[in-house]
């Protein structure tokens, strides 16, 4: 449970990068025709399946980690490989958490490739369909945008053992960067019923309202920051699962 309250945290605090790598997408998704109750169904809709895209990633990272080590004792082969993809899970983390921390010299995204440039034109094909489905499935798609921070979790979730443990750090994780993309999803209506004359086309609203560059990267940098420390400590829990022998976490 207290890993679960820091993948939260974990995730709450990478949100900063949420909201500079998805928030375009949630301002974007607009309002709904049938009034306020379906704009806000439309807007949960929309996490509801990004959420899920979490929980599937976790329940298969969970799932195959199970299949890998078993369930064979202590001093089995099976117990071996477990503390051994514990480790190695330890130290993904741990490189992604330094990497986000700024520690390693290097913060990028991980955002590129043919893949993530189909699902990005995906996502916005999605963004302009006003059907009830088109927002869960806008949802889905975005959860399987490539993301350092997914990486890190799935990482844990495959270490966890189980697929039940796996769903639920992903599912932590995903609530955790809830607030500030529904908050960016009201900051996108507000604009739009503030500066949008009705029956005008869209137009895009992200840049008019958040900060200039240079201070809207360091917000986004502390927040990934701390997201990056938050996953250096998991990474050390999971390292730890992998070192020290099985027994002696029961005690």
């Amino acid at each position: 449970m207290t890993a679960l309250w820091l993948v939260f945290l974990a995730g709450a605090a990478g949100s900063m990068h949420c909201v500079g790598m998805c928030g375009g997408f949630a301002c974007g998704l607009g309002p709904a025709p049938g009034g306020r109750l379906a704009t806000l169904l439309r807007h949960l809709a929309y996490s509801v399946g990004r959420i899920g895209s979490y929980a599937f990633l976790g329940t298969l990272a969970g799932y195959l980690g199970m299949l890998l080590v078993g369930h064979a004792g202590e001093n089995s082969t099976a117990s071996m490989i477990q503390r051994a993809l514990a480790v190695l899970s330890g130290l993904l983390m741990l490189g992604i958490g330094l990497n986000l921390a700024g520690l390693l010299g290097h913060r990028g995204h991980a955002l590129g490739g043919a893949g993530a440039r189909w699902l990005t034109q995906s996502l916005r094909t999605l963004l302009r369909q006003p059907g009830p489905g088109a927002p869960l499935a806008f949802g889905v798609l975005n959860g399987f945008l490539p993301c350092p921070l997914v990486y890190a979790f799935a990482a844990q979730a495959a270490a966890s053992g189980t697929a039940l443990t796996g769903l639920q750090i992903m599912v932590a994780f995903g609530l955790g960067t809830l607030p500030a993309m529904l908050a960016m999803s009201g900051l996108g209506l507000w604009w739009r019923a503030r500066h949008q004359p009705d029956g005008a086309p869209a137009q895009p609203v992200v840049a008019s309202f958040l900060p200039a560059p240079a201070a809207r990267l360091d917000w986004r940098m502390q927040g990934v920051r701390a997201a990056g420390g938050f996953i250096v400590l998991l990474g050390l829990i999971t390292l730890a699962r992998g070192v020290v022998p099985m027994s002696a976490h029961l005690h």
